[in-house]
């Protein structure tokens, strides 16, 4: 009698901690898809402020964009302290998370530096890089959110080479930039502020990347 009393106590409890388990795999999904969706609206946010260099509204949604990303990452780090089983290793939704919230660091240091310097610049010079950003967020946005749905590495594999191909076409493209830049006929405080701005943009782009080798190691890991 003792031992089917413990027998039947223990079954629901092994269910509960099965629902609990596959209710948190959602939410880390959850939060890592809100994570990349916050990285693609600041890259939206920076469009829209080349397009009009004065829109300050432009600047309010690029650190909203920040500051909700970190309130995420915040999430992702206290929900695995409490979670025992997670649907990936933790050091990879770690690295994840991480990567993630350094897209909308440097973003917003971007839009800060192009308002601040923006009335003596020509601002046309970022247009290219941003709409090479673009592509890149919309192809990691599609990365982060089908970690749910799978790991099909041939996909994963095809998406992480469009995020280095933006890479390096951005690459060249600042050298392009960079030698246009000090051709003589700049001021040197446009000289400058051009440079460190083409820089952020180059570093963005590099988080873009960083976030797509780390995917790619976990579908690596699990296929």
């Amino acid at each position: 009698m003792y031992r089917r009393q413990t027998s039947d106590f223990r079954r629901p409890s092994h269910m509960f901690s099965l629902q609990r388990f596959l209710r948190n795999g959602d939410q880390f999904f959850d939060l890592l898809g809100a994570g990349a969706d916050e990285a693609r609206q600041s890259i939206r946010a920076l469009v829209e402020l080349v397009n009009e260099p004065e829109n300050r509204r432009a600047l309010d949604k690029s650190i909203a964009s920040r500051r909700q990303e970190k309130q995420i990452h915040q999430e992702i780090t206290v929900l695995l302290c409490s979670t025992f089983t997670t649907p990936l290793e933790r050091e990879d939704i770690e690295a994840l998370s991480r990567a993630l919230s350094r897209i909308t660091k440097v973003a917003k240091k971007f839009a800060e530096h192009l308002l601040l310097f923006g009335p003596g610049l020509h601002i046309d010079v970022f247009r290219p890089q941003i709409e090479i950003l673009d592509r890149a967020a919309d192809t990691l946005s599609e990365m982060v959110h089908g970690l749910r749905r799978g790991f099909h590495l041939d996909r994963v594999q095809e998406q992480n080479f469009v995020l280095h191909q933006c890479e390096g076409e951005a690459d060249r493209l600042m050298l392009e930039l960079l030698g246009e830049l000090y051709n003589g006929q700049h001021t040197a405080l446009e000289m400058i502020a051009t440079r460190d701005l083409l820089e952020l943009l180059e570093k963005v782009i590099d988080r873009y990347r960083d976030a797509g080798n780390v995917i790619l190691q976990i579908v690596l890991k699990n296929s």
